[in-house]
This record gives structure tokens, sequence and C-alpha cells, in this order.
């Protein structure tokens, strides 16, 4: 069952059927700088396999979103955290953090990451830290793996 919550005069929802993934393509495709040119095939299949958030306005358009990478159990990762730039400093980006770290299937992990180039001072405000133990993490990283040659 879909959970809810209204902040800001917006409505936020984790309905898959209600998360417009063309808008929210558009958005992570052109304009983040953490997956431009992610294909559109690509973008849905992350959305499908993940707890895909859209913030809607009062005419029902998606005017932000966020998705977690969640096993619901004991991890998550915040992803594509964004904010559509005509609804920017309505407090969208708060009220994602706050929906998410209130969220029913979303409590008791061990550990919850994401990633930010420049919203430290945000996420710092839902408990967020610099990463403990980097020594222990690895990745593998491939920038360009959505550039087209």
């Amino acid at each position: 069952m879909a959970h809810e919550a209204h902040a800001a005069g917006y409505r936020i929802s984790d309905d898959p059927a209600q998360f417009d993934i063309a808008r929210g393509h558009a958005w992570i495709c052109q304009e983040s700088y953490w997956a431009p040119g992610i294909p559109l095939e690509t973008f849905a299949k992350a959305v499908r396999g993940s707890l895909a958030i859209g913030v809607f306005d009062g005419a029902g358009d998606m005017a932000a979103m966020a998705r977690v990478v969640t096993d619901r159990a004991t991890f998550g990762l915040v992803c594509d955290v964004f904010v559509d730039r005509t609804h920017r400093a309505a407090g969208l980006g708060k009220a994602l953090m706050a929906y998410i770290r209130g969220h029913p299937d979303l409590q008791g992990f061990r550990r919850l990451m994401l990633a930010t180039r420049d919203a430290h001072g945000l996420y710092a405000q839902y408990d967020f830290e610099p990463l403990a133990g980097v020594e222990k993490w690895m990745e593998v990283w491939r920038p360009d793996v959505y550039r087209i040659a």
C-alpha cells in the first residue's frame, strides 16, 4: 500500500502508478550532474527496482522526486533527489527528506546512505554524517557509462 504525506501544499507519495517516469528521466538525464545521458530504459528499470517517491503539486504534476534503493530491512541508498526549477525554494528538499526519514518501510536500518556534491547542510539536518570507516568501502566507478561516443 502506498505511503502518502502532505507538506506545503504538495502531496508526497511512493505510489508507483503515480510516478512520472518521463518527467523524472528528463530531470536526471538532462539536468543532474550524477547521471547525464542515462537512457530512459535504464532509468525506468532503476525506478521499478527502488522505492520511488514523487512530490506532486496541486495540479497533480510531479514537482520533485527521490529514490531509495533498499531491501526495506537493513540498508538504504538515497539517490536521484531532484526538485524542478519552478518549485525550488518551496522546501521540497526538506519535505522529501522528512518523508524518507519517517517512511514506515525505511525504519530500523543499520545504514542509510547518500552521496552529494553540494547539499551536505540539507542532509545533515536529517542525521546524515560523513561516511564512517571510509577505508573499508570500495566501488566500481564508471562515470561515463551513459555517455554516447
